[in-house]
């Protein structure tokens, strides 16, 4: 599932000797000097000439020099990392970790919702298996995907990530998209039989997810290209993907679920905005019209967080409306701190403090989820 699944789930043609195509989307005015791009089986390099270094210094974000970036940032696989020779180190940030548990705590959402969760050993085992699938390998598999096809826009934004920078070879890429991939599908058909699903619900679910994160980053589609409709496709895998397969494991998928979940991943959409701030840069050059590239940052961090804000505020109406005022009141209480956080950090800079208004503000956000999921489960 997407960033199941799945993202979020925050790009193709260099002229190479693998037979890539040879159009350069990087031959724009604003880069006059040559790059030079060498691809082999072996390995992906990137290299520019110093005046090349010069212009992309000038407008790529935070750039990680080898002996400053950060061991942690590293692992989680997220900016201002440290660079790493070992390969399984490369591999785990290549995941993006911190990405991941998002997809968790939707199983943990799903599960609850279907109100036949139990805390026994079975349906604890049950659930760890499924977050495994939607977080590590999935999601794993979605991240290691949107990398390889974005290591042309990383050449500008991010050149010391692990493929433009050539630490892992073209080979090792391929190779773990399709361990995560089949691990994930695997994992997804083992729960079917566990649950004694007639029909492979979960495993119909991962594998829809997975084609949309293939064409949410890979041409010819590629939807992340455009702002609205990439960017929802991020939010719905990373909130309702999640949460159909944990209550498609403990109970039964229903039709207004679906909705309800649809209609809060455009809260999901708004998240998936706060990460195209850092890459306006290497999207406008490479023609990917992200909201802030489309509107401009001013105009896309309002949509950015009214998309936050309205839908869940709806979702707290939804649930007055449906008789559960305690659960409504409790949803408007943890949007509260979230519009905080947003005028602390987001508004101020979406750049800046991209990762502060993040961890401050989206354990709200996922709070906010596990009551409307609670609060469903007692229809």
């Amino acid at each position: 599932m997407a960033s199941l699944l799945l993202n979020s789930v925050s790009s193709a043609g260099l002229s190479t000797s693998s037979g890539i195509p040879s159009t350069n989307p990087l031959s724009n005015p604003r880069f006059s000097s040559p790059i030079s791009i060498s691809l082999t089986r072996r390995r992906l390099m990137v290299r520019a000439t110093e005046t090349d270094t010069n212009e992309l210094k000038a407008t790529a974000p935070d750039k990680a020099p080898a002996d400053k970036g950060s061991s942690i940032n590293q692992i989680l696989g997220i900016k201002g990392a440290k660079q790493e020779t070992d390969k399984w180190k490369i591999r785990v940030q290549l995941t993006k970790p911190v990405t991941w548990p998002p997809l968790v705590w939707g199983v943990v959402c799903g599960a609850a919702a279907s109100g036949n969760f139990h805390w026994t050993l079975e349906d604890v085992a049950k659930s760890v298996v499924c977050m495994l699938m939607s977080g590590p390998c999935l999601t794993g598999y979605t991240q290691t995907l949107n990398d390889w096809y974005d290591r042309e826009i990383d050449a500008i934004n991010e050149p010391y990530r692990p493929i433009p920078s050539g630490a892992i070879s073209e080979n090792e890429v391929i190779t773990q998209i399709w361990v995560l991939l089949l691990g994930g599908l695997g994992l997804a058909g083992l729960l079917d039989v566990w649950a004694g699903h007639n029909f492979p619900v979960i495993f119909y679910l991962a594998l829809g997810g997975s084609l949309l994160s293939y064409i949410y980053s890979a041409p010819p589609l590629k939807l992340k290209q455009n702002g609205w409709i990439g960017n929802f496709a991020l939010g719905a895998s990373y909130i309702s993907l999640p949460w159909w397969a944990g209550q498609a494991l403990f109970g039964t998928l229903t039709p207004d679920i679906v909705v309800l979940t649809l209609l809060y991943s455009i809260a999901g959409l708004g998240i998936a905005i706060v990460n195209d701030f850092k890459s306006v840069e290497g999207d406008r050059a490479l023609g990917l019209q992200s909201l802030p590239v489309a509107f401009g940052t001013e105009t896309a961090k309002w949509i950015c967080v009214g998309a936050i804000d309205i839908t869940q505020i709806s979702v707290a109406g939804y649930l007055l409306g449906a008789g559960k005022p305690y659960y409504a009141l409790a949803l408007l209480g943890l949007i509260a701190p979230q519009i905080f956080f947003q005028f602390k950090y987001f508004l101020k800079d979406p750049v800046k403090y991209d990762v502060k208004y993040q961890a401050s503000a989206q354990p709200f956000l996922i709070l906010g989820l596990l009551v409307t999921a609670l609060a469903t489960s007692h229809n």
